[in-house]
């Protein structure tokens, strides 16, 4: 796809299908979503879940009409580093047709601003270990590889 100009706007609720379906574009996500239709109701309740809470932004790229990509921006208050606040990105995707074209670069400059914004320190995010194409990104953008992920689920 052509992307011509691209709006970052908060995301609605018929933006999910396209959302989901960013999500499940690779080898992890295929895994983790489930794509049909309709799309179960389980997506729409997280999403007015994220909606209703003022320390969750969740954005979308837009480029004529077409939603393009996505990120979720959750701002974390805490004790450590002398009360701050840091921004956790989650979930960037790019459409799979559109990417390279700067996209999750304008996506992840909208979080930053908007994590200064709301009084963070730093922003954060985790990668899996197997996307070596979204570290040299992230890289490109200021991140520095800084921790060990690690997680348990249940």
């Amino acid at each position: 796809m052509n992307v011509k100009s691209v709006s970052i706007r908060p995301a609605r609720r018929e933006d999910v299908p396209a959302i989901v379906a960013m999500l499940a574009d690779d080898h992890l996500g295929r895994g983790r979503e489930r794509i049909e239709d309709p799309l179960p109701a389980v997506y729409y309740r997280a999403f007015e879940r994220v909606e209703r809470d003022p320390n969750l932004a969740l954005v979308v790229a837009e480029s004529e009409g077409r939603v393009v990509g996505c990120l979720q921006l959750a701002v974390l208050a805490g004790i450590s580093s002398q009360g701050g606040i840091r921004g956790l990105l989650e979930d960037v995707r790019v459409a799979s047709d559109c990417r390279s074209r700067g996209i999750g670069e304008q996506l992840v400059q909208w979080a930053v601003t908007e994590a200064k914004a709301r009084g963070c320190n730093l922003v954060e995010l985790l990668t899996h270990q197997t996307r070596t194409d979204a570290q040299r990104f992230y890289k490109r953008l200021g991140f520095t590889a800084s921790h060990v992920g690690m997680t348990v689920r249940f």
